[in-house]
């Protein structure tokens, strides 16, 4: 119901209307005084106002009011202000004493259902006013969401390209500081706070082509991420390497991202430093691959690994 609605009377209100504002007026000239009043053009008013002043006997006030009340509630748009003021000036009315005698209770009585109607027609319009506008702010919302859904799998299907990427690139150092930028991204995209950002270390001496490191944190709980891309898989003497940054950091665990797997020697010693309560999970970096492919949740997905860890003592489970 709008505005507009409110004023443009319906046939319950329409009747107490005519009924109603004879009452209000003594007089038949009382009564267009009162439409004059409220705003009602001339050319509504003088075929009538002319009848009384010829003919008074030819009508009487309920025929005056009902003429006239038709006229302005025949057209919706023209005389909105019109029959808007004419409510106002009945839901405000007071002054009953310049009512005729007999009139008065009646006359209160009609201005108090006008008044009922009045406000419940405007309750409804705020109530439906209100529920626009939390349909409006719900829609909103809903498609803010949609939205980040949307972008957000645009930036999940960039980064699983650049992941492919990195296995057609040759050069070390290029494919080192590209691995660099995916991580980052990656763990951002799936609200991995990266409290250290993963940045390419060591060189290329002695089979390691490159080295990423990294800080993450999951559930509150500190991790240092390394990641290496080697020819041969992961072996013992890398995982003690990591494990002793481990040590040094009170309260922190880690996981360890191999592009080649790991070997016996480096599963054995992980498996060993959850005997001395440090969490070591290791993950391949294909697990990665098959995180997006699948559109899997990568924070979910290393939560169930640790969890694996900690409850199995298997540091090295693929969920």
């Amino acid at each position: 119901m709008t505005q507009t609605d409110i004023f443009h009377y319906p046939p319950e209100l329409f009747e107490l209307l005519i009924e109603t504002i004879p009452l209000l007026n003594r007089s038949k000239k009382s009564v267009i005084l009162f439409f004059r009043g409220a705003g009602v053009p001339e050319k509504l008013l003088k075929d009538i106002s002319d009848k009384i002043e010829t003919d008074k006997d030819s009508i009487n006030k309920f025929e005056i009011a009902r003429t006239i009340l038709t006229r302005v509630n025949e057209k919706t748009d023209t005389y909105i202000r019109e029959r808007r003021e004419l409510l106002k000036r009945i839901v405000e009315f007071e002054s009953f004493t310049n009512c005729w005698e007999s009139d008065q209770y009646k006359a209160k009585g009609l201005v108090a259902e006008i008044r009922n109607i009045v406000n419940v027609k405007d309750t409804f319009t705020r109530m439906k006013h209100e529920k626009e506008n939390e349909q409006a702010k719900h829609t909103a919302e809903y498609n803010k969401k949609v939205e980040k859904i949307k972008e957000r799998a645009e930036l999940i299907e960039k980064n699983k390209k650049e992941f492919y990427s990195l296995f057609g690139i040759s050069n070390p150092h290029e494919r080192g500081k590209k691995l660099e930028s995916v991580l980052n991204s990656l763990f951002s995209i799936f609200g991995i706070l990266v409290r250290e950002a993963f940045t390419l270390k060591g060189d290329n001496g002695e089979g390691i082509i490159e080295q990423i490191d990294g800080v993450i944190e999951i559930d509150n709980q500190i991790y240092l991420v390394e990641m290496k891309w080697k020819k041969d898989k992961i072996g013992g003497e890398d995982i003690f390497a990591h494990l002793g940054r481990i040590y040094h950091r009170t309260g922190a665990q880690g996981i360890f991202i191999s592009a080649s797997g790991f070997s016996d020697s480096g599963i054995i010693a992980s498996k060993e430093a959850l005997i001395n309560k440090a969490i070591l999970v290791l993950t391949d970096l294909e697990e990665f691959i098959n995180v997006l492919d699948n559109d899997k949740d990568l924070l979910q997905y290393l939560k169930t690994k640790i969890r694996k860890a900690i409850i199995d003592k298997d540091p090295y489970t693929k969920p």
